[in-house]
């Protein structure tokens, strides 16, 4: 198993320090990846820019590119030059994002996310193949444009700049079962969050097993598909201390990321079987009660989907996530404590195993 680093979007607003520290420690402790995420304030390119520059052998990745906010082109033309500039080190990161994000803030329809998905995948990787001139034909995109509104002039082409790696590995960041099994079909590694090891095949087996069969069957879990879930790590002698910001992070996405009848976060924490919480803590969020949310999050699910408290206790926990399918861990956190205990604990044991 291996360890990467989940940088948050709203720590950038403080300046390049801590995560330009945090990045710099993962590197030391043997962590394969950092990563960046973007919602509606830091993106999440110019982040991975900067650590590229002041690492040196770990990969950058995006978790994720929002796909609405980019055309295929621009993903793969950005793409394209981080990886140069890097020396081959992205990973590439994409995900459909939700409604109220890609309507309200880009201003796109949030329509067909599962289609739309696969055709933006298949442009940035014939641009990034740089084959021929590209054009494309789908129902989301068309290469060259196509639409009533054009000029008529538009004309294929081919990326100007010769990429380092004609296959940067592209990473799906996916919760329904749809996006799952699309993203176990076509993509080299998938981002979900709040995942619990302990249900991994009961949840999402069916979808995974179905996408590895449409890739051609041979495709699984390992180097072929890597599953990286990120996980909140919060390490401290009170468990219920460590506990709370997890509880806090959590009701804000179960309670009020999505609208009401379409929060996916709210979906997923239902099918691992806390219906009833899920329905409390959107209740109380929506009623303006958010400390009441935050108290309606069950310890149990905590304990499922991250590792809080002392290294010992987060050692036991661990348990479940080596006897999963799960290949990397993503840990989130911004204690440089968290890091080193992380990497004690997994890459020590992987090493020895």
């Amino acid at each position: 198993m291996e360890l990467g680093l989940n940088l948050a979007h709203t720590l950038w607003d403080k300046g390049v320090e801590p995560n330009l520290g945090l990045s710099q420690q993962a590197e030391r402790l043997g962590f394969s990846a950092v990563w960046t995420e973007e919602a509606y304030g830091a993106d999440a390119v110019v982040p991975l820019a900067w650590i590229a520059a002041c690492t040196s052998t770990i990969d950058v990745g995006s978790a994720i590119w929002q796909i609405p906010a980019r055309t295929p082109a621009m993903a793969a033309m950005t793409a394209a030059t981080l990886d140069k500039l890097s020396g081959g080190r992205l990973r590439l990161g994409l995900g459909a994002s939700g409604p109220q994000v890609v309507e309200g803030w880009h201003g796109q329809p949030y329509a067909r996310p599962v289609s739309r998905t696969r055709e933006y995948v298949e442009i940035v990787r014939m641009i990034l193949a740089r084959e021929g001139d590209v054009s494309y034909s789908g129902r989301d995109y068309a290469l060259p444009y196509a639409g009533d509104e054009g000029s008529g002039l538009g004309k294929p082409l081919r990326l100007i700049i010769h990429p380092l790696r004609s296959q940067v590995p592209v990473y799906l960041g996916a919760l329904g079962p749809r996006n799952v099994e699309l993203t176990a079909e076509i993509a080299d590694g998938w981002l979900p969050i709040f995942l619990a090891p302990r249900r991994l095949d009961e949840v999402f087996g069916e979808a995974l097993g179905r996408g590895f069969a449409a890739a051609g069957g041979a495709k699984a879990p390992g180097p072929q598909f890597d599953i990286a879930p990120i996980v909140s790590v919060v390490v401290g002698d009170d468990v219920e201390a460590c506990r709370q910001p997890v509880k806090e992070k959590i009701a804000l996405y179960i309670g009020g990321m999505g609208a009401p009848k379409m929060n996916f976060s709210n979906q997923l924490v239902r099918r691992l079987g806390y219906e009833d919480a899920a329905e409390e803590i959107q209740r109380r969020f929506l009623a303006g009660d958010r400390a009441g949310a935050v108290t309606a999050v069950p310890d149990e699910l905590i304990d499922e989907v991250a590792l809080c408290g002392p290294p010992e206790r987060i050692d036991e926990l661990l348990h479940p996530w080596r006897k999963s399918d799960v290949t990397t861990i993503i840990v989130d956190s911004h204690e440089p404590r968290a890091l080193e205990v992380m990497a004690d604990l997994v890459l020590d044991r992987t090493a020895a195993a």
